[in-house]
């Protein structure tokens, strides 16, 4: 008979890899996704309260939406709502020309123009607004004439709204351009100092553009507090928005609607300024980490 072959005995290294791999599989421990109980039961929380508060105001006949969409673009309210737009474009750019002029006289080495800077923010920073319009629409009282105009003819209810809102705004935006300068590195300014740039060409070129990423988004939130804070000048009987729906309940009595139609239009400017900002914020951060 011819000799048997027998097979070759296992390898040690093989016979001691199935038992590891079984073993090392069990040893692995099977992930369990946490189950976030706390965190779904309160956002359920929260929609249901949010559905019954919008039923509520859907379903109230007090609110009289009826007489709100009537009134949303009569002319009246459209008309105090072009005021409230101008009156905010105007003060802005006002308060920021103003404000960036003040800001360079606070940076510069004159101590005198340190000081008077200063004075100025300090002193309007200090004084609530509507105690400022109501001092600049009673500035008769102080000066009747004014290079021999009357005060009260030279000034009327839309010139001190004017004054008022951009004397105030100057001094905050005065602290946030300089804020925006102050955050341009040193190194810039003596980096284009050594190309031979000169003092505007350095400011236009290298500092400006970096101080943009800083000044835009507290200057966006401005922009939007002032067209919300335009509204006081009703106390002065100017015809923004609120005092065009004012004009309107106090002759038919019907305050919720008007109030209601007020508070949408401001919400849709609001909401149409915040997106604006949003992209020019974009604009100035390209190249940074935090752009998106």
């Amino acid at each position: 008979m011819p000799p048997q072959t027998l097979p070759p005995p296992p390898s040690p290294s093989s016979a001691a890899s199935a038992p590891s791999a079984e073993a090392a599989s069990e040893a692995v421990p099977r992930i369990v996704p946490v189950r976030r109980t706390g965190r779904w039961a309160a956002a359920v929380a929260v929609l249901v309260l949010l559905a019954l508060a919008l039923d509520s105001v859907v379903r109230n006949d007090a609110f009289q939406w009826d007489v709100v969409f009537s009134y949303f673009a009569t002319a009246p309210v459209l008309r105090g709502l072009w005021l409230t737009l101008w009156l905010t474009a105007v003060v802005m750019v006002l308060g920021f020309a103003l404000g960036a002029l003040l800001a360079v006289l606070r940076l510069s080495g004159n101590p005198v123009l340190q000081g008077v800077s200063w004075g100025y923010v300090w002193l309007f920073r200090s004084t609530p607004i509507l105690v400022q319009l109501l001092f600049w629409f009673n500035i008769g009282a102080l000066y009747p004439q004014i290079l021999g105009v009357s005060t009260t003819r030279l000034l009327g209810p839309v010139a001190v709204a004017v004054i008022g809102l951009t004397l105030h705004e100057a001094a905050y935006a005065a602290e946030v351009v300089r804020g925006g300068i102050l955050s341009v590195e040193r190194g810039q300014v003596e980096a284009a100092q050594s190309l031979g740039l000169g003092p505007w060409r350095r400011f236009r070129r290298i500092v400006l553009p970096q101080a943009m990423r800083s000044i835009v988004p507290p200057a966006g939130n401005m922009l939007i507090g002032t067209l919300k804070g335009t509204s006081i000048v009703s106390i002065i009987a100017v015809q923004d928005l609120l005092y065009s729906v004012q004009l309107v309940y106090h002759r038919t009595y019907q305050v919720i609607p008007l109030l209601l139609v007020a508070t949408i239009w401001y919400a849709v400017v609001t909401t149409l300024l915040s997106i604006g900002q949003r992209y020019v914020e974009r604009y100035y951060a390209r190249g940074t980490a935090g752009a998106r």
